[in-house]
């Protein structure tokens, strides 16, 4: 298994995302805290070798309610626009991890699903759920046995699953780790999804609205300050794009 992986790791913030990386390489290599806090579409990449195999993951934020103010929503775009940058240069996106706590769905989790999986990736890339703070349950996977039909009516379908707890002293970590392995190893890198950056920074901006909806408070002209400067884009489409996140004319 020589191949590499390129994996967006997404969720909420404090959901066990940088556990889920330690999982994935044996070793603590992301640092876990509940205080950690970032912007939506925040990441952090990480680069490592496992068995062999290349590994490429970016530690996504993901929405985390449905409506932000402008000081949360412009630097969600800009971080938006890095994302996609370093997404190109790599070549693409092999797999989504969607990290989920083992509780409730809420219109953030369908949020957030949709964003990444149908906007952000056109729902061209496998999308896998990994389902975390499962120390409590007699049986990890019985959480999936009881719960996979609930997260299909909410329009959440996914390629594989694990059901995992993070943490590193529990009696069912080792379960775990074998648990997000075989995961992981039914993806090859062979459907790596990509496009020019820009058409895939606009596909994504043009339906960004859609999830995260600007409050009044946000002005036209920051919008296009950030896409034309920071996010490179030509004039006159960025103010059509920032027409439509405003969801004006």
């Amino acid at each position: 298994m020589g191949s590499s992986l390129n994996i967006i790791l997404f969720g909420e913030t404090g959901v066990g995302k940088s556990s889920v990386i330690n999982l994935i390489s044996g070793r603590p290599i992301a640092q876990t805290s509940p205080d950690v806090q970032g912007c939506t579409m925040s990441f952090k990449p990480y680069t490592f070798n496992v068995g062999g195999r290349g590994y490429h993951i970016w530690d996504t934020v993901g929405l985390e309610e449905p409506e932000m103010g402008v000081n949360g929503y412009l630097p969600a775009i800009e971080q938006a626009c890095e994302l996609i940058h370093h997404l190109n240069s790599q070549g693409g996106v092999d797999l989504l991890l969607f990290c989920i706590r083992g509780n409730r769905v809420t219109a953030t989790t369908q949020s957030n699903y949709r964003l990444f999986y149908e906007v952000l990736c056109r729902s061209k890339v496998p999308i896998a759920l990994v389902i975390t703070h499962l120390e409590r349950e007699t049986s990890m996977e019985g959480w999936w046995d009881r719960n996979a039909e609930s997260l299909e009516r909410y329009g959440i379908k996914a390629a594989g699953h694990a059901c995992v707890t993070g943490l590193p002293t529990h009696s069912k970590y080792p379960e775990s780790r074998q648990n997000i392995s075989k995961l992981l190893e039914g993806h090859n890198g062979n459907g790596r999804f990509n496009m020019p950056a820009e058409s895939w920074l606009i596909e994504f901006l043009r339906l960004f609205g859609l999830f995260a909806p600007l409050k009044r408070e946000s002005k036209r002209k920051d919008i296009v300050k950030v896409l034309t400067k920071r996010c490179r884009l030509d004039q006159k489409i960025a103010e059509e794009l920032a027409g439509k996140l405003e969801g004006g004319p």
